[in-house]
């Protein structure tokens, strides 16, 4: 029940996050389009085009981490190989995100980065793969399957003395 409740709320926040950061590239865009900003003699069109597309590109990052999210919520099974690579990233993502915001915003925004990460590592950690099984939820097909025989400690090494 925990988990489904963790990954959900991972979800829901990973949107509100992945809103307002397509909603701050859009400012900044705008920002640097009406000011004719230029940074080292660059051109200020090609940099507002570029922080639109940053911005849209973070926020359906951030988007495919909530549906995968929300999808291991509802599902109440571990994601696969793929979701699970991109919980991971999302997780590495946000930690960079919180090093940077500490210098560059403050404590209120490392705060709440490291709130999103916590939340993408306890959707992982508490989806684990489980030994013997695919890593899922209860009741699936891989958990009855017969324990491996003993292997021996060096394996088919036999001694070669009589």
């Amino acid at each position: 029940m925990l988990r489904r409740l963790v990954a959900g709320l991972a979800a829901i926040v990973l949107v509100a996050e992945a809103a307002l950061l397509v909603l701050v590239h859009i400012v900044l865009g705008r920002t640097t389009a009406n000011q004719s900003m230029s940074i080292a003699g660059s051109d200020p069109d090609l940099m507002s085009k570029a922080t639109y597309a940053m911005g849209a590109g973070i926020g359906a990052f951030l988007v495919l981490c909530a549906v995968i999210a929300a999808v291991t919520a509802i599902r109440d099974r571990a994601p696969g190989r793929f979701g699970r690579v991109v919980l991971i990233s999302g997780a590495v993502t946000h930690g960079v995100l919180g090093i940077l915001s500490v210098a560059l915003v403050g404590w209120a925004a490392f705060a709440a980065t490291m709130l999103i990460l916590c939340l993408l590592v306890l959707t992982l950690t508490s989806y684990a793969a489980r030994p013997g099984g695919s890593g899922g939820g209860e009741g699936e097909a891989g958990e009855d399957t017969p324990p491996l025989p003993p292997t021996p400690p060096f394996g088919e090494l036999k001694p070669t003395s009589p």
